[in-house]
């Protein structure tokens, strides 16, 4: 019988920022690629594997000498450029622009360096795998793919080797699962060796099995090389190579139409990273968003991307480094988080300014008008057709019961007056709703003259407390318990290893004050709140919009719990048969069965009486749910850096998340479309059309509470 070739990886898996700062990420991949050059040389017969966009950058700055020595093995074959991506990411939560960001960064980077772009995708150390990684793959020209995670104790797959779909009848990327380990830190084994031989195809005569130091680099030693030499026929059906993962997928690609097919994504691992560390997660998502917009401002206005170009690569570059997979997962040291916070800003500000001059190279093209106009640019992307806030400024006027806004055709725009965001100025702050077509400007003016209602609308509303100062909502079409938080205990580590779902005790419920009335006009009936629940304060917005199907409930939480999680339950009047989660650039269909999964901004309960019910969740990162109840994972506290078999104690530990989070949720008690509405809902959360005034051609701008704005 032909005996198996095991494909040695010589690699050194180096996390760019975990346990210490990323700036010893960078000192560790100049000293590991400085000494893996020096072993090919010692070696001629090794392979040396490296991915990652951002290590060759870094190197070829830093080091020409070195990044010239690395060429010159990659011409030679003997180094291999593998991966391709910009960073090895977090591959759950990245928003799919992100994703494909991560893909074309590394692309673009590889063949101006090195002339070709890998064929193989490589995140070993990535938690979970979302389903639209293969159809990012393979449209990136990217045929294989090395994973680890989930291992065999939590995810059950029929092989190691294995055809990967995302969704069914959708492109496919070769797959490999690791085994045991993705390094050889306590130096190589039979042991090693033949936990790579496991699991494999029928028939299939070759497997990958990787040599090297990880986390913190190092990669092979020379010992550990001389070690393979001397084993090469040591195990009983195998012979030992040194090689690349390129090679090893060339040499199964024949037999790749046998091997099993796994459809859908691939978890879980490591479910506590779908909600730790809030806060970055936010900012990562804020910052994806607002450089969407940018590009999208860009398209509008061309002439000015040459002025923008490099600071807005740079951006995205930045806002990669930060999908990584530790940073974004969450389980970075306490420092980590402050200088990721600066580097999201930078992403951010770039954005910012775009979209700030953008916009107004667009209002300085507006003819000259006798009336103050409002602006709207649409540069999200999408067509628009959401709710505005917007305080215009009235050199200190208050706004006087005639006023109104019109459009471009003269007509009423209905608009409620609410209170500024200030407790100082008289300044008024408007809402109304609007439609924008993507890429299209509108204009309204301030006019003199009209009748605008102030009487209640009919979305009309009013909190109850309830048993246990719970909230229930009535009016006259409306009888609805809000959904509930609840206090748990959680006493996992920063990751929550070794568990699929929080199922500790619940050691609280929120415990809310006398409602107040903040609003109560013909558009928006508002309700504030404040309450408690365990140490932490809460304070909410109740809103209710005219027209609209959903409650939205805008929450500020002051976190202080230690080993506790934060949890949003939604009971159900009828039994869930299955969810439609929101993922990365789309939708899957979950089951509720308990099973913590990551999520984006969205899911659609399917009820077996028939009906669904949905729920918008911008801020959101991490799901679950039962038979009768969705649940969402709002925040947790654990030790900060905090991995088995350490207990987590030690005097100057940090926890998690403590401080003030924001979120908005939007809840459909019953929805009569489908997941595509609640997407809308969503987008029009995380991106708004740019507001701003327009006083251009006024005959005067009159000073304090003097008469104005004029009639039509």
């Amino acid at each position: 019988m032909p005996k198996t070739t095991v494909h040695l990886i010589c690699k050194a898996h180096i996390d760019p920022v975990w346990l210490w700062p990323w700036t010893a990420g960078l000192d560790e991949i100049l000293n590991t690629c400085a000494t893996a050059c020096d072993l090919l040389d010692r070696n001629p017969d090794v392979v040396f594997t490296r991915g990652e966009d951002w290590v060759y950058e870094q190197i070829e700055k830093i080091d020409p000498v070195l990044f010239d020595q690395i060429r010159a093995h990659v011409r030679d074959g003997r180094w291999e450029v593998t991966g391709g991506w910009y960073i090895q990411p977090d591959c759950n939560l990245p928003h799919a622009e992100g994703f494909r960001r991560q893909i074309a960064l590394g692309r673009d980077y590889f063949l101006k360096a090195f002339g070709t772009f890998p064929r193989i995708g490589f995140n070993p150390d990535s938690f979970g795998h979302a389903s639209l990684l293969p159809d990012l793959m393979h449209e990136a020209g990217q045929r294989g793919y090395v994973m680890m995670r989930p291992q065999e104790h939590e995810l059950d797959l029929p092989a190691r080797l294995f055809r990967w779909r995302g969704r069914a009848g959708g492109p496919e990327v070769l797959t490999f699962r690791i085994a045991g380990a993705y390094h050889s830190s306590e130096g190589m084994s039979v042991q090693h060796i033949e936990e790579s031989l496991t699991r494999l195809p029928t028939g299939v005569r070759h497997t990958m099995c990787f040599v090297g130091i990880g986390d913190h680099g190092g990669g092979p030693t020379q010992d550990m090389i001389d070690w393979c030499h001397d084993h090469r026929h040591a195990i009983p059906g195998a012979v030992l190579k040194f090689s690349s993962p390129s090679r090893f997928f060339r040499a199964v690609a024949r037999s790749a139409r046998q091997f099993p097919v796994v459809t859908g994504e691939l978890q879980y691992h490591a479910i506590g990273c779908y909600s730790v560390q809030h806060s970055a997660k936010v900012g990562v998502r804020r910052a994806e968003h607002a450089l969407i917009q940018a590009e999208e401002a860009l398209r509008m206005e061309p002439d000015l991307r040459p002025h923008y170009e490099s600071s807005l690569r740079e951006a995205w570059r930045w806002l990669c480094f930060n999908h990584f997979h530790d940073t974004l997962g969450g389980t970075c040291l306490p420092s980590t988080y402050p200088q990721m916070d600066a580097q999201l800003g930078l992403s951010q500000t770039t954005a910012d300014e775009i979209l700030a001059l953008t916009l107004r190279r667009r209002t300085v093209r507006e003819p000259a008008c006798t009336h103050q106009r409002l602006f709207i640019g649409n540069q999200t992307g999408a067509d628009f057709d959401g709710w505005i806030e917007h305080e215009p400024w009235l050199e200190w006027t208050r706004w006087k019961p005639d006023w109104g806004l019109v459009d471009e055709r003269n007509r009423p725009v209905p608009f409620q007056v609410m209170d500024t965001e200030d407790c100082f100025s008289d300044a008024p702050r408007l809402l109304f709703k609007l439609a924008v077509k993507r890429g299209a400007d509108r204009t309204l003016r301030l006019v003199g003259g009209m009748k605008q209602s102030a009487r209640p609308g009919p979305c009309a509303f009013t909190p109850v407390l309830g048993r246990g100062r719970t909230l229930r909502l009535k009016g006259a079409d409306l009888s609805w318990k809000l959904p509930e938080l609840h206090l748990l205990d959680d006493h996992t580590d920063t990751w929550s290893h070794g568990v699929d779902r929080f199922r500790e005790a619940l050691r609280a419920k929120a415990n809310w004050g006398r409602p107040r009335r903040a609003d109560n006009g013909p558009l928006l009936c508002a309700w504030c709140v404040e309450g408690r629940i365990g140490r932490s304060h809460l304070a909410a917005e109740i809103r209710r919009y005219t027209g609209e199907a959903f409650i939205e409930v805008r929450l500020r939480v002051t976190w202080l719990e230690t080993h506790r999680l934060l949890r949003l339950s939604w009971p159900q009047p009828s039994a869930i048969t299955h969810r439609l989660d929101g993922v990365a650039g789309g939708s899957l269909r979950r089951a509720s069965d308990g099973q913590e999964k990551p999520v984006h901004d969205r899911t659609l309960l399917k009820l077996d009486n028939g009906f669904a019910a949905g729920a918008v969740f911008p801020d959101v990162f991490s799901l679950s749910g039962t038979r009768r109840e969705l649940r969402l994972t709002l925040l947790r506290s654990p030790v900060m850096a905090h991995h088995p078999p350490h207990n987590g104690e030690q005097e100057r530990r940090v926890i998690s998340d403590q401080g003030v989070h924001t979120f908005t949720f939007r809840f459909y008690p019953r929805l009569s479309r489908g997941p595509l509405v609640l997407d809308r809902h969503a987008l029009s959360l995380h991106r708004r059309p740019g507001v701003t005034d327009l006083t251009r051609g006024m005959p005067q701008r009159p000073g304090r509470n003097e008469a104005r704005p004029r009639p039509l």
